[in-house]
């Protein structure tokens, strides 16, 4: 299960080591969502998320595919930042 931790408007995702794994959604100035991350392949590889401009439309589906990712990569929690900076 992909824990979601929302941040206060202004906060940023914490740093975390180079081994951990996470994704972050994060609101833009144009109203959609934009997602980035980490991951590990089943292989071991690394593997690295950036959203698809179809699920940047809205947060619900930006949350969506970015759990969808997160559950195949091992990314255990997704940062969610709902306005922009």
């Amino acid at each position: 299960m992909v824990e979601l931790i929302y941040l206060a408007p202004g906060e940023q995702m914490p740093l975390l080591s180079e081994r951990e794994t996470w994704i972050v959604v994060e609101a833009s100035d144009d109203g959609q969502f934009f997602g980035t991350g980490y991951g590990k392949k089943a292989g071991g590889e690394d593997a690295f998320y950036i959203s698809l401009a179809e699920n940047d439309v809205s947060l619900e589906v930006a949350i969506a595919a970015a759990t969808r990712w997160a559950e195949q990569r091992g990314v255990s929690r997704i940062w969610v930042q709902t306005t922009a900076d």
